[in-house]
């Protein structure tokens, strides 16, 4: 099948009616096992030409994203990255802590005058951010928004692979946290790290065959190591910028 290919039909609309700076924000991460869910938000110049080949994060190789994320990086007006940690998602849900990461994106823009949002309306969020508007598939039918899904994809795989060489033996430099037959293995054979999601149900389905009365929030559990690592490498509870 081949991949949509984003237009820039809603900025153009936005721009014609004086709206100039327009952003694009997306996220990466809400469905992994560990790891921070990172957000990112970017404004290209009004009337600007697409570059070729950005579409949808995820119908892009890795090597396809690494070659377009600085070309997005040097033709936006304005990048901005945020994030939530494994703790904050714990603390508050990854659905409230996906929309923490997307404001601590926008919030390094700058300034903006709209945002067009990947995903289904959020209550509150307009009170928040300024105007917006949601749109359901926006990474691979907005411009703006794929742009967004790509450096929010790269920085956060990046990330990873920072983390998986503290953390040997997860894979995370190939799965990036999601819950592959690999990852699940090596939570079974080497316990959870302080960057496991301990609020979710996947961690707990996948010790409960070897472990049933294993208690995840239990102090200490089987945590390899625990303390302040717990946050380390790309896990603040400020925003993030990583390039």
């Amino acid at each position: 099948m081949t991949p949509i290919v984003p237009r820039l039909h809603l900025e153009r609309s936005l721009w014609r009616a004086g709206v100039k700076r327009v952003a694009g924000v997306d996220e990466v991460g809400v469905a992994p096992t560990c790891g921070a869910v990172v957000a990112a938000a970017v404004i290209m110049p009004p009337n600007c030409r697409p570059i070729p080949g950005v579409r949808d994060s995820k119908t892009l190789s890795a090597a396809q994203r690494e070659r377009l994320e600085p070309l997005i990086r040097r033709r936006a007006l304005a990048v901005g990255v945020g994030a939530a940690s494994v703790a904050e998602i714990d603390r508050l849900n990854i659905y409230h802590a996906t929309h923490l990461a997307m404001r601590r994106a926008i919030a390094h823009l700058g300034g903006h005058d709209h945002l067009l949002v990947d995903g289904l309306p959020i209550a509150g969020f307009e009170a928040q951010v300024g105007p917006y508007t949601a749109i359901v598939d926006g990474d691979a039918t907005c411009y703006s928004i794929a742009c967004a899904s790509i450096v929010a994809k790269v920085v956060r795989d990046r990330m990873m692979a920072r983390l998986a060489r503290r953390h040997p033996g997860y894979g995370w430099e190939r799965n990036q946290g999601y819950a592959t037959r690999e990852h699940r293995a090596a939570i079974r054979h080497l316990g959870l790290t302080p960057l496991h999601r301990r609020s979710f149900l996947a961690l707990q389905r996948t010790l409960a065959g070897e472990q049933a009365s294993f208690d995840l929030f239990a102090a200490g559990g089987s945590d390899r190591r625990a303390g302040p690592e717990a946050l380390a490498d790309g896990e603040p509870e400020a925003p993030l910028e990583v390039r």
